[in-house]
């Protein structure tokens, strides 16, 4: 029993456990030959679920597409474009406003090439962009050096070929070379109000890039908030449904059942206690079957994949008929009476165990809903843990009840009794679960660029759910299940004055107000057709070492902001958090915001060779380049966007942020990062 407690602890702590550095594409690369003068450079890529492979040419305006570069080459010549291979998909993108092409599981890119010398050398990189529906990889590079003999060479390359190196030459003797412009030495790289930060040496540059990672680590908790939330998301879900008609009757029966079998009032008690603990198991042991079934990487491709977020929308609309009495869920009854006779026919715990089973079957047409609408709602975070988490708040807040009241038998003649009062909170959890329903409609709607759930749209579908459920609370209208003679009790007048002043919370954002308390649920800020509200952020530097050298003259802290062109995450971020007032007040006047691009395409002056993370040898060719290595030599992470607050010294403030568009949260980590740096 110890040895099995030990490994499915280890089990446990294993599932917290998540490592920053993702690598969800892997590409090898190598030359095809023939006995002809032609040849292909052929890169095979294997995508990990739930990423995608941009395609080749999808032009300026859009994300990362695959290209293919040259750095040397002699005796061999490039014939054609890029050509990409495999299943590509097309679909429109909300974001960009354009019809993007990738590929997911696997790609094939080749280049055609010809060979011109009887010996030839070639070094060249692919470079490629990969998202998934949470964040995106920098521009990644895949080498491909290769030389040898030529099988065969063809006479017309070979002479323009020569015709290329006398060229060269006639540069070289003018005092160019030729090298220097493919490495845009004669370029320099722009940096947005630049001119006037100071200029750091060498050694307040290294001191600069030295790597954080740990410091980093000891702001991050290892359980992260949103597992805290989500088991008091469960713990409230498990109240709620102890209050249902097919849950609080039970109460008073079992525990009775334990007092009176048993005249020893401390057994009785043993035992109580005993199916509250056999309630927790099973509703755990649920939450692990759809854990272990699925997975982390599974759960979150599901909870940002466009068709299972129409499926767990229409779902929840049934959930939430169900609840208004449109029909009852329920399992077959053969199961409960099965699980029934057996509890009669043992004793013990087995026995006891039974017939929390048995609760938790008859119990299903209120519990089911709830329960359904729990994991759904936790599979968004993606994490192996979420569901049990959610289980266990749930299996908890379920079993104290039984416990409590085999403890204090007398507290049972004070709980309130049965009534029309359990059917107004079936109603109210229905209104709820239609609410979120259309959360997850949105979804699939940004996904697919349909824009029939814009921001305004959905605004409008939240506050006539919330009026009419202020308007139920009240005893305007009935549901068929309801008592015909229902009148609205102080408890209800309250709750219908909250929902009734929701509705109209939300109604300026119907002309572009950010609405905070909605702000995590509704679409972002630019599906808006009509906004009367303005308020943008620009960082004031797009260069780290300038930023910084402006900030310690200035004496105010960092916000560092990795970011691109073709990050859709990022401009999510941007238009739905950034766009508030307080957080726009924070970036623009307490903080100097410093955005680095790693798409960045701008040539570096000179080509940088470093060693990476991992070991390899890399070229730095571009400032993207370069921004991406400070990313992961620095701070230990390679996904965008991600939010990190520096001292002058380049020491973290705070733990860092990716995206999550929540504005509270969001101001309380630039505040904590304050704090610290007035510290």
């Amino acid at each position: 029993m110890r040895k099995a407690m030990s490994l499915a602890l280890l089990l446990l702590v294993a599932m917290f456990c998540n490592a920053q550095m993702a690598d969800p594409v892997k590409f090898k690369s190598h030359l095809k030959t023939g006995s002809t003068a032609e040849a292909e450079i052929v890169f095979n890529g294997k995508i990990a679920h739930g990423w995608h492979v941009y395609s080749t040419n999808l032009g300026s305006d859009g994300p990362i597409e695959a290209s293919f570069h040259v750095d040397k080459k002699d005796g061999v010549e490039l014939v054609g474009k890029l050509t990409p291979r495999g299943h590509e998909i097309s679909m429109m993108d909300n974001m960009f406003g354009m019809k993007l092409r990738f590929f997911e599981n696997s790609v094939q890119f080749v280049q055609k090439v010809k060979f011109t010398k009887p010996t030839y050398t070639i070094k060249a990189y692919l470079e490629y962009g990969a998202c998934n529906d949470e964040m995106c990889m920098p521009p990644t590079q895949v080498n491909a050096h290769f030389s040898g003999k030529s099988p065969a060479i063809d006479g017309k390359a070979a002479a323009d070929e020569k015709s290329a190196d006398d060229v060269a030459e006639t540069l070289k003797v003018g005092g160019l070379d030729s090298s220097m412009v493919k490495a845009g030495a004669v370029d320099s790289v722009a940096v947005a109000d630049s001119a006037a930060a100071p200029q750091l040496d060498n050694a307040e540059v290294q001191k600069l890039w030295t790597p954080v990672i740990k410091e980093l680590a000891k702001f991050d908790k290892p359980v992260s908030n949103s597992l805290l939330y989500i088991f008091l998301a469960g713990l409230v879900g498990g109240f709620l449904a102890l209050f249902t008609p097919c849950v609080w009757p039970i109460i008073p029966m079992t525990v009775s059942f334990f007092l009176k079998r048993n005249k020893d009032r401390k057994k009785a008690i043993r035992e109580a206690i005993t199916y509250g603990v056999s309630i927790v198991v099973i509703y755990v042991a649920l939450g692990l079957i759809v854990s272990l079934l699925f997975g982390a990487s599974a759960l979150n491709a599901l909870s940002t994949n466009a068709i299972f977020n129409i499926l767990f929308c229409l779902l929840l609309v049934v959930f939430a008929a169900s609840f208004f009495g449109a029909f009852e869920i329920t399992l077959p009854s053969s199961w409960s009476n099965k699980i029934d006779q057996k509890s009669d026919e043992t004793s013990g715990v087995l026995s006891i165990f039974l017939m929390a089973f048995t609760l938790s079957l008859v119990s299903f047409s209120c519990t089911g809903p709830i329960i359904g609408f729990l994991l759904v709602a936790v599979a968004s975070e993606g994490s192996i843990v979420a569901p049990t988490i959610g289980m266990l708040g749930f299996a908890v807040a379920l079993a104290i009840p039984f416990a409590l009241f085999a403890m204090f038998p007398t507290l049972l003649k004070s709980a309130p009794k049965s009534g029309g009062w359990m059917n107004v909170l079936k109603v109210v959890l229905g209104f709820i679960e239609l609410a979120f329903a259309l959360k997850f409609l949105s979804v699939a709607d940004l996904a697919y660029g349909w824009h029939i759930l814009d921001r305004e749209t959905f605004l409008a579908l939240w506050i006539a759910i919330f009026s009419l459920l202020g308007l139920y609370l009240l005893g305007i209208f009935n549901f068929p299940h309801d008592d015909e003679n229902r009148r609205t009790n102080v408890p209800q007048f309250f709750l219908a004055l909250g929902s009734l002043a929701f509705a109209f919370y939300m109604i300026p954002g119907l002309w572009g107000a950010p609405l905070k308390a909605v702000s995590a649920f509704a679409p972002p800020m630019n599906t808006q057709d009509f906004n009367l509200y303005k308020n943008e952020v620009h960082p004031r530097f797009k260069d780290f070492e300038a930023g910084m050298a402006a900030a310690r003259l200035e004496g105010k802290p960092v916000m560092i902001d990795f970011t691109g062109f073709g990050c859709v995450n990022c401009r999510k971020m941007e238009a739905a958090v950034w766009t508030d007032a307080k957080v726009a007040d924070m970036l623009n006047n307490k903080y100097v915001l410093i955005s680095l691009y790693v798409d960045d395409k701008t040539p570096l002056p000179e080509q940088i060779t470093v060693t990476d993370t991992d070991g390899t040898q890399r070229t730095l060719r571009t400032v993207g380049d370069k921004w991406s290595y400070l990313q992961r030599h620095k701070f230990g992470s390679n996904t965008q966007p991600m939010y990190i607050l520096l001292d002058n010294e380049g020491k973290p403030l705070t733990g860092s942020r990716s995206y999550d568009e929540d504005i509270n949260e969001y101001m309380d980590f630039l505040k904590v990062g304050l704090d610290n740096y007035n510290k």
